[in-house]
């Protein structure tokens, strides 16, 4: 290379023909093997993704539904918690909230299906909230939860009987919610229970509530659109092409400032063990990332991997501004912090690997965004 850049007469120049880049007649090629690309698995369905929330968040996901069903409904509450009176969300059909004609939903979350067992004990603390003058009996009671057991679909299925059974066994029962209250508030209980048609209580399928909530503004924020598979990474080609010069030079004048004499040329640095693996794994990195950028622009709205670009240039500007003792400390700092960057999140960034990053750094050094040894623009 001319001057004083330290690459011994070598310079990697854009015009040249790809064969041979950056080295001199007689010299061997630059060898460069990389692992087969790997392939990921398809983003978990919207269903499955429910069955992993915790009760909490399904409850919050439920909120979200209920307005979906019912455009006469003036108002949802989300009011599950201690003291709820076997409330988890409210749906009102007037004003009058809990005065006044209302749905219930009951939210329950467990790792095995609803039982009738679970609904019962749920059922009996609603008729006690409505004797101790808690709210009145909703008109509509349904039970959500991401799997229904045979016995609570069955029990439901046979209103009547059910509501007969279960009058019954209140006179015996040793739930608390019940055997807390007063003889006179647990005789209004079983007049209460008797006295309601149990048809007001019914469950909902999986299938159809991710149906309805796909209706609402929160579908996309909870359940990001299906996006395609990322394709393979694309292989860097054996010897470096023209357009990738100015990241491959930079690099060589990082190895030429830490090896003098021995990382000087592109022949030397392909035989040293450290620098040539290290030019093999920046121009993957290089590569991967410049087959996010393919993958952006054929899948996605313009603009997705420039956002990437401009996210990572950000986190590591500062850093590659600082103070360094060598080309080779800068270029490790800030594919570092690269690295550990922070993304904004978008559908686009659950694509984003490790390697990516990195090989944005160099995208950016090819454009002169970035520089590793000092005098070339830091």
């Amino acid at each position: 290379m001319e001057g004083d850049d330290g690459i011994q007469g070598e310079t990697l120049d854009p015009r040249q023909t790809p064969q041979g880049a950056g080295s001199r007649a007689g010299d061997p090629p630059l060898i460069l093997n990389y692992p087969t690309a790997m392939q990921f698995p398809a983003m978990p369905s919207p269903e499955k993704l429910v069955f992993t929330y915790d009760p909490d968040e399904f409850e919050k996901f439920v909120e979200e539904w209920v307005p979906a069903l019912d455009s006469l409904y003036v108002r949802v509450e989300r009011q599950g918690g201690a003291g709820d009176h076997g409330i988890d969300v409210a749906a009102f059909l007037t004003r009058q909230g809990l005065e006044g004609p209302w749905h219930n939903y009951q939210c329950k979350r467990y790792k095995g299906t609803l039982a009738w067992s679970i609904a019962a004990g749920e059922i009996r603390k609603m008729f006690a909230g409505v004797v101790t003058g808690q709210f009145i009996v909703p008109e509509q009671y349904t039970f959500v939860a991401p799997s229904i057991g045979p016995s609570l679909q069955q029990a439901l299925q046979r209103p009547d009987r059910t509501r007969k059974e279960f009058v019954e066994s209140l006179r015996g029962t040793t739930d608390k919610v019940i055997t807390d209250l007063d003889p006179s508030l647990r005789r209004e209980v079983e007049e209460l229970a008797a006295d309601t048609s149990f048809e007001i209580f019914q469950t909902v399928n999986m299938k159809q509530m991710l149906a309805q909530h796909k209706t609402t503004d929160f579908w996309v924020k909870r359940f990001p659109p299906e996006s395609p598979p990322r394709p393979p990474v694309m292989e860097p080609p054996e010897k470096p092409e023209p357009r990738e010069a100015r990241y491959v030079q930079q690099l060589l004048e990082v190895y030429a400032e830490r090896w003098p004499g021995d990382a000087s040329t592109v022949t030397q640095v392909a035989q040293h063990r450290t620098a040539g693996p290290h030019l093999r794994h920046q121009r993957q990195a290089f590569f991967s990332a410049e087959s996010l950028r393919r993958f952006g622009e054929e899948a996605y709205p313009a603009g997705h991997f420039e956002a990437i670009v401009k996210d990572v240039y950000d986190a590591v500007v500062d850093v590659a501004r600082d103070d360094h003792p060598t080309g080779w400390k800068r270029l490790q700092a800030v594919t570092s912090q690269a690295i550990s960057a922070g993304l904004t999140q978008t559908i686009f960034a659950q694509h984003v690997r490790t390697l990516d990053r990195t090989g944005v750094c160099h995208h950016l050094a090819n454009e002169d965004e970035l520089t590793w040894c000092e005098g070339e623009g830091t």
